[in-house]
């Protein structure tokens, strides 16, 4: 079975399949891409799926800014598990230029890279998926277990939708265990499985202090400027070596089986990774534990003025947008109120702060027995190590599978940090996409044995 599986990949047809999906413009937040997604529901994913011997149905999307939702279900024998797997159809629009001579619709060999737009993000993936399913279901007439694969079409513009989705249709996509591809492994060479993902919030602050700018000759050391009132402000959040000084941003701690899981974990391992920097974060904690298993806050961007052509002026505004990266556990209800009083009481009362979330933070236990069986699985497989990680570093919609729908989830990733997702030239990695589809078949062949 594993021998076929290599036999596929290299055979190219996986190759001209791809090409196939990075075909269709899918772009989510474009007009002109929800045409292209609704073809590649249509005519790409539907016959996949029938294939597989699913019924194929599709469900309109309970939130207007959302798109609709493909579900296919093959149900063998109702004593059987049952598999939810999932995958997202869309893709980011394009910030920037491609290098010459790629194209973000046309798949292109570089050696070892896949470039195209989806690749790595999530069309490679959820490909591997359906061709492990495929050679499965070819090679033994029946998978051995009921399968469930679930399609939205707005995973990169937050999921509208999906929550309230899965909680109308419980049983539409009722099972006993979610496997999934998407997101990074730990690195290229390390096959990983990770059990959820970090939430985010995001967090606006803005000293808006005065419509107009005032000469700094003139004005200086008697009217308060914005720009250095906000970098204080921010430095009362996180200070200037990315520690953070909100108790309330913080878990309350690092659980013990998470600890143990992140043992040994090496970050930042590829060559052409950005280097580590000494000093940078928790120093009580590992470079794998702040990463997978604490939360971060971030500045991403921050104005005051024209820093291109600055002129001799206060500026009357300043602004900046954080983000708070957080793990399960992490109570976020209240950050708003939490940086509101840690700003008035540093004396930045005149410094409006605005939360918005996105991605909820969820990790299946590190103990779960679907954790212990997946994780033996697959290292029997592998030729080397199979790196655990509680939650990755981005941020996914595990929740609705952990917390709405009750599932242990088992991430399999065929990508690696260097991808370029969201980025000009994102690509897949050959090799990596090679291993993955013979993991995924090893991980689905053991499921239909697993009684």
């Amino acid at each position: 079975m594993l021998a076929k599986a290599h036999a596929h990949f290299d055979s190219g047809a996986f190759f001209a399949e791809l090409a196939t999906l990075v075909s269709y413009p899918t772009v989510s937040d474009a007009p002109e891409g929800r045409v292209a997604i609704q073809a590649y529901l249509d005519e790409v994913l539907t016959s996949r799926l029938e294939a597989l011997g699913c019924e194929v149905e599709t469900y309109p999307n309970p939130d207007p800014a959302g798109g609709p939702f493909l579900v296919g279900t093959r149900v063998e024998a109702p004593e059987l598990p049952t598999l939810l797997c999932y995958g997202h159809a869309d893709v980011v629009g394009e910030a920037g230029r491609w290098s010459d001579g790629l194209d973000p619709w046309t798949l292109t060999a570089d050696g070892d890279r896949w470039y195209g737009r989806g690749t790595a993000d999530n069309k490679g993936q959820h490909l591997v998926n359906l061709t492990a399913l495929r050679l499965l279901l070819a090679e033994q007439g029946a998978l051995g277990f009921n399968l469930k694969f679930l399609f939205e079409t707005g995973e990169e513009t937050g999921s509208p939708g999906l929550t309230e989705f899965a909680e109308a249709h419980r049983d539409v996509l009722r099972a006993d265990v979610l496997i999934a591809s998407d997101g990074p492994r730990l690195d290229a060479a390390t096959p990983t499985l990770f059990l959820g993902a970090r939430g985010s919030v995001r967090i606006t602050l803005d000293a808006d202090l005065r419509p107009d700018a005032y000469h700094s000759g003139n004005w200086g050391g008697i009217l308060r400027n914005p720009a250095t009132t906000l970098a204080g402000a921010i430095a009362s959040l996180v200070d200037g070596h990315g520690r953070v000084q909100v108790p309330e941003l913080l878990p309350s701690g690092l659980p013990d089986s998470v600890r143990a899981a992140l043992g040994g974990v090496v970050v930042a391992n590829t060559p052409g990774d950005p280097a580590l920097d000494d000093g940078w974060g928790d120093p009580r904690l590992t470079a794998a534990e702040r990463l997978y298993g604490w939360n971060t806050l971030e500045v991403l961007a921050l104005g005051a003025g024209d820093v291109d052509r600055p002129v001799n002026a206060i500026p009357g505004r300043a602004r900046a947008v954080l983000q708070l990266r957080y793990v399960a556990g992490t109570d976020v209800g209240g950050v708003a109120d939490a940086v509101a009083k840690r700003l008035a009481a540093q004396g930045f009362p005149m410094v409006g702060v605005t939360v918005d979330g996105s991605f909820e933070a969820s990790r299946t236990p590190v103990d779960d027995p679907w954790v212990r069986w997946a994780k033996s699985t697959l290292d029997a497989v592998a030729d080397r190590p199979v790196a655990l990680l509680p939650s990755f570093g981005g941020g996914l919609p595990n929740h609705v599978f952990t917390d709405v729908l009750g599932l242990a989830t088992l991430w399999l990733p065929h990508s690696y940090p260097g991808c370029l997702q969201h980025a000009p030239d994102e690509h897949l990695l050959a090799s990596v996409a090679r291993e993955g589809l013979v993991l995924a078949t090893a991980l689905f062949h053991a499921l239909g044995e697993r009684r």
